[in-house]
């Protein structure tokens, strides 16, 4: 850094001297020297700092201080503007200006760069490799952030997924509990129908009774022939030996009993319910019109008599004394026998 050169001695000359008790003659006589512009010119480019007292002493130093910086700052821009790498540039520790005027405070100077233009190009470097860190780990924090976000974006969807799959399973457990529970209800509701159908068979079984005993079925109703006048059987027939015992086969009244053409010797038997059963081809007959029998009396034989081709029983049934009939075999067992 430049310096101020020292201003030029005044010449010696000398002169008399006070001093305390008399006249110092070896040190006189002197000349009187004034300053004048061209005894103190300054040298070209460097700065001429002239001697001041009180108060200009410290317009000296700060102007002294500005012009110092702004040199600085002069040689740094003609460094940047070549081209050339930026020199390091720092303040010396410049005195002060109130530790010239007072010795109790001496405040220090700084060593600190007044700007980055004095930084070397290793120290650009260093910076520029910070910056580049800074960023980087910017950029990361930022993945890792969207990397988090996305995790948690799956996990909610694979909870949601798995929370799904729980309701849509415990809804079919459930749907397949209840089919169950109704299947078994359906199931437990046909073998209560089922036991209470065979409960009532079983008492209609002790209130009814087959009307004969070691038989074979030898024609059923609506079997097509030509020995029926009508083209088709209108009964069920009960092949047995001549003589065998023909029963009633519920309480009920005689309302007819004799020959009636080709039914042979006939007896008619009504129920308390209106049906009445005809019991047709007998070998004989036991009661007569108006009597009373209760379930198994006997009311006559098997025989062969009138439009008949061997000894058998042929039955008929007449709900409410209709002229048509219907199956016996399907009533029989409605009422709890197998013929």
């Amino acid at each position: 850094m430049a310096s101020n050169p020292p201003a030029p001695e005044a010449p010696f000359k000398p002169s008399d001297t006070f001093a305390y008790g008399g006249t110092h003659t070896d040190e006189g006589p002197f000349e009187e020297w004034n300053p004048t512009a061209e005894s103190i010119r300054p040298v070209r480019g460097r700065h001429r700092v002239s001697k001041q007292r009180g108060g200009g002493l410290a317009r000296s130093s700060t102007v002294l201080g500005v012009g110092v910086i702004a040199a600085v700052g002069a040689g740094g821009m003609a460094s940047a503007q070549a081209g050339k790498p930026p020199v390091s540039i720092s303040m010396p520790d410049l005195p002060n200006v109130g530790s010239l005027i007072s010795d109790e405070e001496t405040p220090q100077g700084s060593a600190t760069p007044l700007s980055s233009i004095g930084m070397t190009t290793a120290d650009t470097e260093q910076g520029g490799a910070d910056a580049g860190e800074a960023l980087r780990a910017r950029i990361m924090a930022q993945v890792e952030q969207q990397q988090d976000q996305a995790e948690s974006k799956a996990e909610a969807a694979a909870v949601a997924a798995a929370e799904k799959a729980a309701a849509e399973a415990a809804a079919k457990a459930e749907k397949e509990a209840e089919a169950k529970a109704e299947a078994a209800k359906k199931k437990a509701e046909e073998e209560a129908a089922k036991k209470a159908e065979a409960e009532r068979l079983a008492e209609l079984a002790r209130q009814y009774a087959l009307p004969t005993s070691s038989y074979t079925i030898s024609s059923t109703f609506g079997q097509a022939g030509a020995y029926w006048s009508s083209g088709q059987h209108t009964g069920l027939d009960f092949a047995a030996p001549t003589g065998t015992l023909i029963k009633a086969v519920h309480t009920g009244t005689i309302t007819s009993a004799g020959w009636d053409g080709s039914y042979g010797y006939k007896t008619v038997l009504t129920l308390d319910d209106g049906t009445e059963i005809w019991y047709a081809h007998q070998s004989s007959i036991s009661v007569s019109v108006g009597q009373k029998v209760n379930t198994g009396d006997v009311i006559g034989r098997v025989g062969s008599t009138g439009n008949s081709t061997g000894a058998h029983l042929h039955l008929e049934v007449h709900p409410g004394g209709s002229s048509s009939g219907v199956d016996p075999m399907a009533w029989l067992r409605d009422k709890g026998l197998n013929p």
